[in-house]
């Protein structure tokens, strides 16, 4: 189920981040009280419905309570090109489970993905940037989650 606002998410419990993305999905996972966020390796998938399967394999195996979306906006919060792509995946989703989802606004989530990464090769920034980005949503996420 997508949840239109935070105040009914889980407050404890492991959540996954992930920045969708046309070719690639980046992967990031709290520990239990969200203390730590690990990221985990990109997905790379040829249809919607094999990365929402890998998706909910990684949720099963990691006792996953939620689900946090990162959806890209335009500096003045309308919708980009690619935030309808981005709500047709979590659609997709939530209608393969029953765990909640949330989107977390995720601009220039990639900028600061890249400056943590550091300089690398063009090779292992490609292998590591939307993984990284999606740990900075769903560090986000969870500061905006200590609010409420």
């Amino acid at each position: 189920m997508i949840l239109c606002d935070c105040k009914d998410f889980p407050q404890i419990g492991r959540i996954i981040g992930l920045d969708w993305g046309l070719r690639r999905c980046g992967v990031a996972v709290a520990d239990e009280n969200r203390g730590f966020v690990f990221t985990r390796p990109q997905l790379n998938v040829k249809s919607q419905d094999e990365l929402v399967q890998k998706i909910l394999d990684i949720a099963s195996v990691d006792k996953i309570v939620g689900f946090v979306v990162g959806l890209p906006l335009h500096a003045d919060g309308s919708d980009s090109e690619t935030t309808k792509m981005v709500r047709d995946f979590a659609d997709a989703l939530s209608s393969k489970t029953d765990l909640p989802i949330i989107f977390v606004e995720e601009n220039l989530t990639s900028a600061a993905a890249q400056e943590e990464i550091g300089r690398k090769s063009i090779s292992k920034i490609k292998q590591e940037l939307d993984s990284v980005s999606a740990k900075i949503i769903l560090e986000n996420a969870i500061a905006l989650l200590k609010r409420i």
